[in-house]
């Protein structure tokens, strides 16, 4: 139900899942984060308008929506699939046809997650799984690299981390784990279903 809604709300198209073609080992099937776990974690996680996040393995582009109209913070959506990164911009131009503001707030980028060059201003960076712990590594290093040249704190936000991701992070980087949203009560006592929030302090 809250899927209709909130898709309706934001005027934009991002249920259903989706295989990716032959060949892509290291990337996992699309599919968004269920409102109902967004909603969780927003409950506990704060994002500042001033916030700048990174969607990896954006898809349709659902969680920038979301986060765009509720936080009005700043987006980026990375998506490797020219077919889903397609559908992220139809969904943006009915968005922004709903709302008749224009907004530039909200972007997709169409490239590889570790090719994405990370900006100054990139401060919080979403994962649902996207891709093997290797792409993962990679990504990470771009970020760690980045804070290197300009200081700020960094959190990574892990929806459905899988354990290679989890213990890359507490054995090779100095990100701390500063949250643990359990939400195995609200989809069928899965115990990967939690978000898992990294902070690396400035």
């Amino acid at each position: 139900m809250k899927e209709y809604f909130y898709d309706k709300l934001l005027n934009i198209h991002t249920r259903g899942s989706q295989t990716l073609s032959a060949g892509s080992r290291h990337h996992h099937p699309y599919q968004p984060t269920p409102y109902s776990a967004l909603e969780k974690l927003f409950e506990v996680y704060q994002i500042k308008n001033s916030d700048c996040i990174v969607d990896f393995g954006s898809g349709k582009g659902r969680l920038g929506f979301y986060i765009y109209y509720f936080f009005n913070a700043t987006v980026t959506g990375v998506e490797m699939n020219t077919t889903l990164h397609k559908k992220a911009l139809r969904n943006r131009m009915r968005y922004l046809s709903q709302t008749m503001e224009g907004t530039d707030k909200v972007h997709f980028h169409c490239c590889y997650a570790e090719e994405y060059r990370v900006t100054p201003f990139d401060n919080r960076f979403y994962f649902f799984n996207p891709f093997s712990v290797d792409v993962f590594q990679k990504v990470i290093q771009n970020i760690e690299c980045s804070v290197k040249q300009h200081k700020r704190d960094i959190d990574l936000i892990l929806y459905y981390g899988s354990d290679e991701y989890v213990d890359f992070l507490r054995k090779d980087t100095a990100f701390d784990l500063i949250h643990d949203i359990n939400l195995s009560k609200l989809f069928n006592g899965d115990d990967y279903d939690r978000f898992l929030v990294y902070r690396l302090e400035a």
